[in-house]
């Protein structure tokens, strides 16, 4: 090769990968080597390995030549309410698949509630893969702090309204699922709600709580709650998530169905019809529903000051036990204690004494604890008030007898209109929708008519009889609920009304007024006895309900996901 060709400019050619760069060694004997696309850059320093390791490796370290992906950008502050970038709330995959597979569940034609319900007792990890019932254009779905604070929402609604916590809970798994959030576990107590959703096995999860500071009864607000998480859960209804913040929004800011003076004329009228059961006449009608009246008038004064509801259910009790003393006194020949018990009948806590039986009966015993807790308070107050008016007519020389036990009535026909008149002005009292107070009146003629069937007529206990008419009532009203996908508290709790013990509340306070405590104490053993019975039928009803409507074709394993721990 002359001089010129060597200062020759190389074409792009030669100028190749091949090409030893410079700086680097020749080969062993002497002679440049082709090199290759393997070889150590120009600048690149390389030890070459000697018979021993100059490093330290880990199985941990990339091998040469694997580039580590790029890592996510982390966010400028960390939150447990960020959803991980790979997670989405309609493919959420399972935890993990049990050696004896799923259980296939087939809870596609019964009410939310009982799908709700079976799977709240399945485990997590076998529960059935949610199918988002409200579809949305984007794939990650709903923000979850909003659908747990809307889940929270509705369940402080049910649970101020008189609800019982498994339903609650089950209304409150059903707007979980019902966006697309499998793993949530609601938890339900007297005044606290909480929920927590796990987005899956490796991610933090996200608890929101919500405690219930005010309870009111009002069962038309109830039942548009119901109709709301009813929409929810059907599939060919699309509710978006503001638009149920908006319907929400909405039951909040509704009305009562009745105003103030309809209440308190239901209120007169309960009572008034309450006397007529046990035997009294158009004068102690009229008697008792003024005093039942004048009592809850004062009531809503003490309310109005701030006062606890210890005290203005013994306000409330005070009247109607002051006219019947009053009637006493003056000679009219009326009975007396048909006016007094019949003022109790408006007072007597029927609603929450059911609910916290059906609490304890489904295992929510912390409930049940708070709620007869409550309607303990609520009948020492009465018993208070009571004992008060009673111990001043005994001392002003008020002949009341504490044997004298009332009658039923020798006419059937008027029994039974006088308690369809209790069950109808209760149903009032409870704020219930229009629509459901023609079923909740039939409802309770029917109760009255098998007790005084069994009772009067049979010779039957009377406890017996009332556990047997507050069953039937319980049946009743959970075919109505689910003939309408709704609560079953409007057809069942005005029913039980004409059930109440209130004449064995009477003579328990009565004979304590006079000294005759073991009496007292027997009269009103008998009277837990009656509310006990009246609680436990009504719920029984509505799990005989259950236990037989069950799903057409269902097989061994849907029924085995609705089952009940033994609890030992």
């Amino acid at each position: 090769m002359t001089e010129a060709e060597d200062h020759k400019p190389q074409s792009d050619e030669a100028r190749s990968a091949f090409r030893q760069p410079s700086g680097f060694a020749a080969s062993i004997d002497g002679e440049s080597s082709t090199t290759s696309e393997f070889e150590i850059p120009q600048g690149l320093a390389f030890q070459r390995q000697t018979g021993t390791e100059s490093e330290t490796t880990s199985e941990f370290s990339l091998p040469d030549g694997l580039e580590a992906p790029p890592a996510a950008p982390a966010d400028a502050e960390g939150s447990a309410f960020t959803l991980p970038s790979t997670h989405s709330a309609w493919t959420a995959p399972t935890a993990f698949t049990p050696a004896s597979g799923f259980p296939a569940v087939n809870l596609t034609d019964v009410p939310w509630q009982d799908r709700m319900r079976a799977m709240l007792r399945m485990p997590v990890a076998e529960r059935p893969a949610p199918e988002p019932s409200q579809k949305h254009d984007d794939d990650t779905g709903p923000a979850v702090p909003r659908v747990l604070d809307l889940t929270l929402r509705i369940g402080e609604l049910l649970l101020a309204g008189g609800e019982g916590a498994e339903d609650v809970e089950a209304a409150m798994f059903a707007v979980c699922r019902s966006y697309g959030l499998d793993r949530c576990e609601p938890t339900v107590t007297f005044t606290l709600l909480s929920i927590s959703y796990q987005p899956s096995l490796v991610d933090d999860p996200v608890t929101a709580s919500r405690t219930v500071r005010r309870r009111g009864t009002d069962y038309t607000r109830l039942a548009a709650v119901f109709q709301l998480v009813d929409d929810l859960s059907d599939s060919e209804t699309n509710i978006s998530l503001e638009e149920a913040y908006r319907r929400l929004a909405e039951i909040r800011r509704n009305r009562h169905p009745y105003p103030t003076w309809v209440l308190t004329t239901a209120s007169g009228l309960l009572a008034g019809a309450a006397s007529v059961l046990v035997g009294g006449g158009p004068t102690v009608f009229v008697a008792a529903m003024l005093g039942s009246m004048l009592g809850d008038r004062l009531a809503w004064l003490c309310a109005g000051r701030g006062l606890p509801e210890f005290y203005q259910f013994a306000v409330a009790a005070m009247p109607p036990a002051a006219i019947g003393i009053a009637l006493t006194l003056t000679d009219v020949h009326v009975a007396a204690s048909a006016v007094i018990t019949g003022g109790l009948f408006a007072l007597l806590p029927g609603r929450a004494l059911v609910a916290g039986v059906q609490d304890g009966l489904t295992g929510f015993y912390i409930t049940a604890s708070a709620r007869l807790l409550e309607v303990m308070y609520f009948f020492v107050s009465i018993v208070a008030g009571v004992l008060v008016v009673l111990y001043f007519g005994v001392q002003l020389g008020a002949e009341l007898n504490p044997d004298a036990a009332l009658g039923q009535g020798d006419e059937p026909l008027v029994q039974i209109g006088a308690s369809m008149l209790l069950s109808l002005a209760f149903a009032i009292l409870l704020q219930q929708e229009r629509s459901t107070v023609l079923a909740v009146t039939l409802n309770g003629g029917v109760a009255w008519s098998v007790y005084g069937a069994m009772h009067l007529v049979g010779d039957i206990s009377p406890v017996a009889s009332t556990a047997a008419a507050a069953g039937l009532v319980g049946l009743f009203g959970q075919l109505m609920s689910r003939y309408r996908f709704a609560s079953a508290l409007p057809y069942t709790t005005a029913a039980i009304g004409p059930l109440l013990p209130g004449s064995a509340t009477y003579f328990g306070l009565l004979a304590i007024a006079q000294n005759e405590v073991d009496r007292g104490l027997v009269s009103l053993s008998t009277a837990v006895a009656l509310a006990m019975a009246i609680a436990i039928g009504v719920n029984l009803g509505g799990e005989i309900s259950r236990l037989f409507l069950r799903v057409p074709g269902a097989d061994a394993a849907s029924r085995r996901a609705a089952k009940r721990t033994r609890g030992f």
